[in-house]
């Protein structure tokens, strides 16, 4: 192989790892992008979750909705924030009516009931509301407390 030949293949070979490195760092930017924004989205999400979590609770607070309604939505936006969090003590009221509510039918599902069937359900519901009301409230109290300390309050 010639001198020449060999400069040549090795001026290709360069541009060839060249070309490759500039890719892997436009690749590696794009990574790291996509994780800032990933990590951005999921900030905002759990900013929102809190936010709905605070008027929630606090409308528990003022009896401006339904002990059960109100435990469904604090249930619920605690565990898209963190799963563990219902398990807490100061949130376990929230798990238990959902828990000992959530066989009733809602929506559509309740129109379809008989009026009798209706009426049943709404004693049922109405008897865990009147048994579990201080503990939910209590619970809406704790809510407003750890929104006041988030993030401190995860660890």
């Amino acid at each position: 192989m010639s001198h020449t030949t060999a400069l040549i293949l090795l001026g290709i070979a360069v541009a060839i790892v060249a070309g490759l490195a500039a890719y892997a760092v436009t690749l590696w930017r794009e990574v790291r992008r996509r994780k800032v924004f990933r990590e951005d989205e999921l900030r905002r999400a759990h900013e929102n979750c809190l936010e709905n979590l605070e008027l929630v609770a606090s409308a528990l607070q003022q009896q401006q909705v339904d002990v059960t309604e109100g435990s469904w939505r604090c249930k619920t936006l605690l565990d898209i924030l963190d799963p563990s969090l219902v398990e807490r003590p100061e949130f376990q009221a929230f798990g238990e009516v959902h828990g000992r509510t959530r066989h009733l039918h809602t929506h559509s599902a309740r129109q379809a009931l008989t009026p009798k069937e209706r009426f049943q359900e709404d004693r049922e519901r109405l008897a865990v509301e009147d048994e579990m009301r201080a503990a939910v409230i209590e619970a809406a109290g704790a809510v407003l407390r750890f929104r006041r300390d988030w993030p401190a309050s995860l660890h």
